[in-house]
């Protein structure tokens, strides 16, 4: 989509900083995803207290600098009071396709290892949430922990439009319970990628048009399965595999679009992760998200595809 000569952004962007260390990561990694799908960006600075809002601007400034020495164009935006409250309403009051905050892991162990601000997040605004963990300085290589259900759809459909863009690869990771010694010949059976691809299970089905939807992207993809304890092969592949993001999903409670359940998979992989983590909606869509993510992929296809015609630089 070109007007003008110049590329319409097809994404919007909310970057929230409270001017930490960790807030500077989320904002080189999301400007990094902003600079590849042409996004509108937004960095809203917060302060709890008034008298730190100098401080704030000047840290804001130079995160504004740094993005617009990576093509990013950002607009600052900075208020006073609570965190939560203020990233929901602005979230509200514009519609993003992804916000991004920063976290630090406060201790050892413990369901809050990670700051309880960001669970709170993740649970209270509509559009995706992208938690930077760590600082990934590239977006080469992306895990997608598939349930092997439907409700991972979204989840699928957002990260291939980003990998899309980024010019990533991504891995559909499912893991199955273990069975019995007795059944080794059902584990090599199911562990035969291609096999299972091609059958008519819920399981192979979900993969393979999950594989298919990411494939019609034009982005590579792959299927890995194991057999084990959920948690603990996920962290085993993130290590064995040294992915850049890491993409799982969440579902509205009783139909309410103002909060989300994470769930135990979910809270532990933003807990113990040491790389930035997309949480996606699953199940209805919702109200926040200004455009389906359909409509949204179709954008970022029309735009690249036309500038790759034209034999641009972008």
């Amino acid at each position: 989509m070109l007007f003008a000569g110049q590329l319409v952004p097809i994404m919007k962007i909310l970057i929230c900083s409270d001017g930490s260390e960790q807030a500077q990561n989320a904002v080189r990694f999301g400007g990094l995803i902003a600079e590849k799908c042409l996004a509108e960006t937004t960095i809203l600075g917060i302060t709890e207290k008034a008298a730190e809002e100098d401080a704030l601007f000047e840290g804001l400034r130079r995160a504004q600098q740094l993005l617009k020495e990576n093509g990013v164009t950002a607009e600052l935006i900075i208020k006073a009071g609570d965190p939560i409250d203020e990233i929901v309403k602005r979230s509200d009051e514009t519609s993003y396709d992804l916000v991004v905050i920063g976290a630090v892991k406060k201790g050892t162990r413990g369901p809050f290892l990670m700051s309880a601000k960001a669970y709170k997040i993740i649970k209270a605004v509509a559009p995706p949430v992208l938690v930077v963990i760590g600082n990934r300085e590239t977006l080469k290589r992306v895990l997608v922990c598939s349930g092997g259900e439907k409700y991972i759809d979204k989840a699928v459909e957002f990260s291939g439009a980003i990998a899309h863009a980024s010019g990533a690869s991504v891995t559909l990771f499912h893991v199955m319970a273990e069975p019995p010694a007795v059944y080794s010949d059902l584990i090599k059976m199911e562990e035969d990628i291609n096999l299972l691809l091609h059958s008519n299970s819920d399981l192979g089905q979900n993969l393979r048009r999950e594989k298919e939807a990411l494939e019609a992207m034009g982005v590579v993809s792959e299927v890995r399965l194991r057999h084990g304890l959920v948690i603990s092969e996920v962290f085993k592949e993130i290590r064995r595999g040294d992915y850049d993001l890491v993409v799982t999903g969440s579902s509205p409670v009783g139909g309410t679009l103002r909060t989300y359940i994470m769930g135990n998979i979910t809270r532990e992989i933003v807990n113990r992760a040491d790389c930035p983590v997309l949480v996606v909606r699953g199940g209805e869509e919702p109200a926040g998200l200004g455009r389906s993510l359909k409509g949204f992929f179709s954008d970022i296809t029309h735009v690249f595809g036309h500038s790759k015609g034209e034999g641009g630089e972008h």
